[in-house]
């Protein structure tokens, strides 16, 4: 368990509990519980790795985000072409003007 907070624990205990009384073996059990705890982590975007994942911080303005991170939430938001776009670019489709 990388830098988890006490409810991240909390969370992965449970989820293996849960899985483990559904007949799921102990270490399946563990790779769901883990998984599912890193994918809530990356949602909230408390995960080091921005490049594959993560918006970064909510209140930080487009301009202050990294491009991978911009990309990220253009791939949230289904849009298309937004791997070959500069940054400017991406910022404008994500405010929606194209």
């Amino acid at each position: 368990m990388p830098s988890w907070t006490s409810k991240d624990r909390r969370k992965y205990e449970r989820i293996k509990r849960s899985s483990r009384e559904r007949g799921i073996p102990e270490e399946r059990a563990e790779e769901i519980a883990g998984r599912t705890v890193n994918k809530g982590r990356r949602l909230e975007g408390r995960t080091p790795s921005r490049r594959t994942s993560g918006t970064g911080n909510p209140t930080r303005s487009l301009e202050n985000r990294s491009l991978d991170e911009l990309r990220n939430i253009a791939r949230e938001r289904n849009i298309r072409g937004r791997s070959s776009m500069s940054k400017a670019e991406l910022i404008r489709a994500l405010r929606g003007r194209r």
